[in-house]
């Protein structure tokens, strides 16, 4: 006997959205980032967020409206995680940052700050990075790197179209220490691959008055060249490093 399939009809579209929102607010974990959002959304610098593009353990990132019409991305850092205790010799030894109240909503959002700061210097410096367009407590928004509303990969699911990504990456790296910064955390994931790489995610990043900033560059440049080694493009480390710090 033939068994009879039913159809599901699709949800309607106001419990569509209403799931979607959701969704949205599961990511987040906190109400106090709804009413964040809220007082950035009457300040209208965005019209909507729209959907999660990014999922971490200490932050979350999304794609978002604004007025008029454009994509935006926030970064939202999550407030309960552990994550950033692990990360403190990132933020204790900043110059920028000496008085720190040891509290979880606090380091959040002194690294949310540490990344606005950080994507600043890199504006000016010129880098491949997101520019920084607001910041509210544990809340970045920036410039969205993608097309059509849609991210650009990064490079770990997309391989560099040739050496060219390299030298544009560590011409950034080298930008970016002249401008007094260290990336601190660089890697392949931490590369989108667009018409030229651009740099993201610069929480950890260090000024050079951090104790450990030549230790950050120098990890930084070798996990760049031994990424790019891997797919046949070899550089010398004492070479690539003495260019970038050469002013």
């Amino acid at each position: 006997m033939a068994r009879r399939v039913s159809k599901r009809k699709a949800p309607p579209k106001d419990e569509y959205l209403l799931k979607e929102r959701r969704k949205i607010e599961s990511y987040v974990f906190d109400r106090r980032v709804l009413l964040l959002l809220s007082r950035i959304l009457k300040k209208g610098i965005l019209k909507s967020v729209d959907y999660p593009v990014s999922t971490g353990k200490e932050a979350n990132v999304f794609r978002a409206t604004t007025p008029d019409g454009n994509f935006l991305a926030v970064k939202i850092y999550k407030i309960e995680t552990a994550g950033f205790l692990k990360k403190m010799s990132y933020l204790e030894g900043d110059p920028r940052f000496k008085s720190i109240k040891h509290k979880d909503r606090e380091i959040v959002k002194l690294f949310a700050r540490k990344e606005f700061k950080n994507l600043q210097i890199c504006e000016r410096a010129k880098v491949h990075a997101p520019l920084p367009i607001f910041l509210s407590e544990n809340i970045v928004v920036m410039s969205f790197i993608g097309e059509k509303g849609i991210p650009y990969a990064t490079m770990d699911m997309v391989e560099p179209k040739s050496e060219k990504d390299l030298d544009s990456i560590l011409e950034d790296i080298k930008k970016m220490y002249k401008a007094g910064l260290v990336h601190a955390d660089m890697s392949e994931y931490n590369i989108m691959l667009a018409k030229v790489p651009y740099i993201i995610d610069f929480g950890q990043g260090v000024v050079l008055g951090h104790p450990n900033a030549e230790k950050f560059l120098e990890r930084d440049v070798r996990n760049i060249l031994r990424y790019f080694e891997k797919l046949g493009i070899k550089r010398d480390f004492e070479k690539t490093l003495k260019w970038i710090k050469a002013t």
